[in-house]
């Protein structure tokens, strides 16, 4: 079942903390394609330092749940801390699981698809580089295999995962 992961940094080595969470991931399911990176404005053009951001797309026989898990301990072991009180705040690494095949899942953990997905350019875009033809979004049906440019998400061509 082929899922899709969303990757961002805007702390510390940014593209390190990429390669490093690609690697991790690596080593525990199938890696079939990574995006371009892009550079990336914080949402809201938040006081913080820009985002580098990137896409995977993975196979995994891991559950939604599981592999939520798993990119949540990633994090930790590259020191992101998760602050409750703060959600959109500067961080070390972030892994957002945005698609899981086809599922829906609305849990306390784990939303499927991702909930802000859609109105995401610096998702939408790197999505887009490493979706199969034809990806549509579960719920509504919208293309993910496209996406429109924004002024706000720029590809970073000399730089690779």
């Amino acid at each position: 079942m082929f899922c899709y992961l969303g990757l961002g940094s805007n702390l510390g080595d940014r593209l390190q903390a990429l390669r490093c969470a690609t690697d991790a991931l690596s080593a525990h399911l199938v890696v079939d394609a990574r995006s371009a990176v892009y550079e990336t404005t914080p949402e809201g053009n938040a006081d913080q330092p820009l985002y580098l951001n990137a896409a995977l797309r993975i196979r995994t026989p891991l559950a939604p749940l599981r592999l939520l898990d798993l990119c949540l301990a990633i994090e930790r072991e590259q020191g992101r801390t998760r602050d409750p009180l703060v959600n959109k705040g500067p961080r070390i690494l972030d892994i957002d699981v945005l698609l899981f095949g086809d599922a829906c899942l609305s849990d306390v953990r784990l939303s499927l698809p991702h909930p802000r997905l859609l109105g995401r350019p610096f998702v939408r875009i790197p999505l887009a580089d490493v979706a199969l033809p034809g990806l549509r979004h579960p719920e509504t049906g919208e293309a993910l295999d496209r996406a429109i440019s924004d002024e706000g998400v720029r590809k970073l061509p000399t730089l690779v995962l």
